[in-house]
């Protein structure tokens, strides 16, 4: 199997390897287009998958001749499709995952680098994975799916682009990272949490979950539930997401003033003091956020006063 777990997390999270040594890369070359001609052999294309997805952090032009060449994103979309009959009822096994997982890890690379990942958002190609994220299986090759499947899409949001969050928004990757956030692993709810985290901080993102009572609430209770949760199963990597997640729903006017009532207690008192000792950031970004939420909530208590003596004085004039 290829190590394409951590490796998706180093790739979305931060703490990528380091690049090698320009010859290398050219000594390498004529075996890398050997192996991408060799997916579209089907007889070849399993080894050439493994070979390539160990590869790919090595060669930064990868992508480019991925897509580029003849058949070969048919090929890996031929890959992701096969499985689908293996999702329900729930019966893929370790093989079929590891071998679809490096069909995603090459397509990974292409979501990533600048060149394709327009022509990978306008080939609609991100729908595609979208079947993986909504199973809910707990066994480990489904784990291992989904994971790698929201990797992909961490690769395209990591790069703050509003390209790519017009295209997240118009479907439906929230509600899809929302349920792994509360019963997904901790590295995929890291993952999950981290892409709801880079469309909040998005302007239009942030606009489109505080729109409508009902989105905003969806975000809030999973927020809300997930930090529970870290109460007994602590997380300074999770944590740090939530609390981003949460001072920046604070920034805008009507969800500041919803947060003065939902914002769990937990993260009002020191019950995480010793999972964010050393995190300076995360603790600057939850005073922020406490800031936000106290002055949202005595202006919504100005609010509330201004308007019931509005209400005491149109009475006085009704009775005069």
């Amino acid at each position: 199997a290829s190590d394409c777990p951590r490796a998706m997390e180093r790739a979305v999270l931060g703490g990528g390897r380091g690049m090698p040594q320009q010859g290398g890369v050219d000594e390498d070359r004529d075996k890398i287009f050997a192996l991408v001609a060799d997916l579209t052999v089907p007889e070849s294309r399993e080894s050439a998958l493994l070979e390539l997805s160990k590869r790919r952090e090595a060669f930064a032009d990868l992508a480019p001749i991925l897509w580029h060449s003849f058949g070969t994103i048919a090929a890996l979309l031929q890959e992701i499709v096969s499985i689908y009959p293996l999702l329900a009822p729930p019966s893929l096994t370790a093989h079929a995952s590891n071998r679809v997982c490096n069909a995603l890890a090459l397509l990974q690379c292409v979501a990533s680098h600048p060149e394709t990942r327009t022509l990978f958002l306008n080939a609609h190609i991100p729908l595609f994975l979208y079947p993986f994220l909504n199973t809910v299986s707990k066994t480990r090759p489904f784990e291992y799916l989904r994971l790698t499947s929201l990797g992909v899409i961490g690769a395209l949001v990591k790069v703050d682009d509003a390209e790519v969050i017009s295209f997240l928004l118009s479907t439906e990757i929230i509600p899809l990272c929302l349920r792994i956030m509360e019963s997904g692993s901790e590295l995929s709810k890291t993952v999950a949490t981290f892409i709801v985290q880079k469309i909040l901080l998005d302007d239009m993102g942030l606009q489109y979950i505080c729109a409508i009572a009902e989105r905003f609430y969806a975000v809030a209770t999973v927020l809300s539930n997930m930090t529970q949760t870290l109460i007994d199963q602590p997380s300074a990597r999770l944590l740090k997401h939530i609390v981003r997640c949460y001072m920046r729903l604070s920034e805008n006017e009507r969800a500041r003033a919803a947060l003065a009532d939902c914002l769990p207690d937990t993260l009002r008192d020191n019950t995480f003091a010793a999972t964010l000792k050393e995190d300076q950031a995360t603790k600057k970004w939850l005073t922020t956020l406490l800031t936000n939420v106290s002055e949202g909530a005595a202006a919504a208590h100005e609010q509330q006063q201004k308007q019931q003596q509005l209400q005491s004085m149109q009475g006085q004039f009704k009775q005069g």
